[in-house]
């Protein structure tokens, strides 16, 4: 699964990192619907930690439809109500 990290890059992230970023998401949804714009932006960090860290960063010049896609941690609620119509963030992965 290759993710973007909005304003940073590409990383190719696991399966297993992609199921727990799938997690966090379902909480990202969950802070937006409640208004809690604190979790929010937590939510958005810690999927762009996840992904920096366990992930694999793909050379610049390598060019690469993303799978998902984490948006900046200064997403307003607005933002991320538009964003997260249909799957959210990052899709569900087949069982």
């Amino acid at each position: 699964m290759i993710v973007r990290v909005m304003g940073e890059g590409q990383w190719h992230v696991d399966e297993e990192t992609g199921r727990r970023l799938n997690e966090v998401d379902e909480e990202v949804g969950r802070a937006v619907e409640s208004g809690d714009e604190d979790a929010l932006r937590r939510g958005l960090r810690l999927m762009a930690d996840m992904v920096r860290e366990s992930g694999v960063p793909l050379p610049d010049a390598e060019l690469a439809p993303s799978d998902a896609i984490v948006p900046p941690e200064d997403l307003s609620l607005e933002e991320a109500r538009e964003l997260l119509t249909g799957t959210g963030l990052i899709p569900d992965l087949p069982g």
